[in-house]
């Protein structure tokens, strides 16, 4: 299995990097290849709300890392066997969305981490242990960085409970997402309202004192540099559809002219 050249997704943020990268909704592997072509620092292939099989996701995985881009993997639910599967590509990264409580936090610690923090299913032929050729007591061991472990708030409870979920070890970045956080103030879709703006603040600061790497979704430039000059290192910013179709329509537009 082929390794980036260049450091890791979990080490680039450790390290006070920012990093930006677009989300991904076309189940195929050009697209990252584009992606890491173009300058991105990762692309986020979600699970959640787009058509893509595991065997897929896995394909575009190996495809990213030819081309030396991180790769993250949004899970569509925090279920154990889920996150083992996502985890299992070999991806960098994991994010996790909606989460509300501690416990929905220590499950997903537990899903995705060996032990001694968790309880991930162990798989020494996996793809992420190059199928077997990292030897287990390495691929299970502390000598093994592990992948970057994000968990998505995207609601008033989620808000509520932050200090709780914070409390919890085993994770290396709390995600916001603007719609879903717009959606549960009354504002569906209001992203850059005055209310979610200072709310989203509010939990940069927590985040932040709890010694956490922030993370945000933001669909214009304007947004991302704004958000990475408050100190939100993670920025997914866009949508690999949208970015077609936009440039796709310029050119229409100046054909037209």
């Amino acid at each position: 299995m082929p390794e980036n050249k260049k450091a890791s997704l979990r080490h680039r943020l450790l390290a006070g990097e920012s990093v930006f990268g677009p989300f991904l909704k076309i189940p195929a592997s050009a697209p990252a290849e584009l992606i890491a072509y173009a300058g991105f620092d990762f692309c986020v292939i979600d699970l959640e709300h787009s058509p893509f099989s595991f065997e897929r996701a896995e394909d575009i995985v190996r495809a990213a890392q030819g081309a030396e881009l991180s790769t993250v993997i949004r899970a569509f639910d925090r279920q154990p066997s889920t996150l083992s599967r996502c985890l299992d590509t070999g991806c960098e990264a994991l994010l996790v969305p909606n989460i509300e409580t501690r416990q929905e936090a220590e499950q997903v610690v537990s899903g995705a981490r060996f032990h001694p923090l968790g309880r991930r299913g162990m798989d020494p032929r996996a793809r992420s242990a190059r199928y077997g050729t990292i030897p287990s007591s390495i691929y299970f061991g502390p000598e093994m960085d592990p992948p970057l472990l994000a968990l998505q708030i995207e609601g008033l409870r989620g808000i509520e409970n932050l200090d709780d979920i914070l409390e919890v070890d085993g994770f290396d970045l709390v995600f916001i997402g603007p719609y879903d956080l717009s959606q549960s103030m009354g504002m569906p879709g209001e992203v850059n309202a005055p209310p979610v703006l200072a709310r989203t603040r509010e939990i940069v600061a927590s985040v932040k004192a709890r010694g956490k790497v922030v993370g945000i979704y933001a669909d214009k430039v304007e947004d991302a540099c704004r958000w990475r000059d408050l100190g939100i290192q993670f920025v997914a910013t866009c949508v690999d559809v949208h970015l077609f179709y936009t440039a796709c329509e310029a050119m229409v537009k100046a054909l037209h002219a």
